[in-house]
């Protein structure tokens, strides 16, 4: 979830998100680390949209924030729309990251799942924005899979875990290091459809407001 913000004078529109984080393995090096990895994949588009017939630059403004004493009474009765909330651990039931819908400010990370530009993240923070899976999960002859097509896409043999083997075979599917925003995937977000107020304010996504207990193994 985020807030657009237009700014004509500059012809840019600003996401700005917070990335409030918690759990036993939530740090202050881990919240910074997904607000700048999901920083870097989305402005890596050099996203633009045309509203009212005015071409703004797409840039994507995060904060990260290791919530120390986040209680769950903070995340229900949070009204700011720019506020997100993820607990962060080294296990996480079913071995995945998720987030709590389309349109959502809330979900459960799993440590891994995050690390060495995995694109974990920023996937999961398209989902918050209101991005779903695409239906067609065979893109082979497509080149770069955008960023959001799930773990078990048939795409073209360089961006598969091992490009000698056969596609849908073990390590013949997308590797979701390969991934990448793009314009695609700024257009999807319909950000020209957003309402935008007076002073140029606008939601994108919704609150799911979900506080999260620690899986057990």
């Amino acid at each position: 979830m985020g807030e657009a913000q237009l700014l004509p004078q500059k012809n840019q529109l600003l996401i700005n998100a917070v990335i409030f984080i918690y759990g036993d393995a939530a740090n202050d090096a881990i919240a910074k680390f997904i607000a700048a990895d999901i920083a870097h994949f989305w402005n890596d588009a050099s996203g633009m949209v045309t509203i009212k017939n005015q071409t703004f630059d797409v840039r994507f403004n995060m904060e990260g924030i290791w919530a120390r004493s986040l209680t769950p009474e903070m995340i229900h009765e949070n009204t700011n729309p720019s506020n997100n909330y993820f607990r962060i651990e080294e296990y996480a039931s079913g071995n995945i990251s998720f987030v709590d819908g389309l349109n959502s400010n809330t979900g459960y990370f799993k440590l891994e799942n995050l690390l060495n530009n995995s694109t974990t993240a920023a996937h999961e923070f398209g989902h918050t924005l209101g991005l779903d899976h695409p239906d067609e999960l065979d893109i082979r002859g497509r080149g770069t899979p955008g960023i959001m097509y799930p773990r078990g896409t048939w795409v073209d043999p360089d961006f598969q875990y091992y490009s000698n083997v056969a596609p849908g075979e073990d390590g013949g599917t997308l590797n979701p290091f390969t991934r990448k925003v793009l314009q695609q995937d700024v257009d999807d977000l319909k950000l020209h459809k957003l309402s935008f107020n007076k002073n140029g304010f606008a939601v994108l996504g919704g609150f799911s407001s979900i506080w999260h207990n620690k899986h057990l193994q």
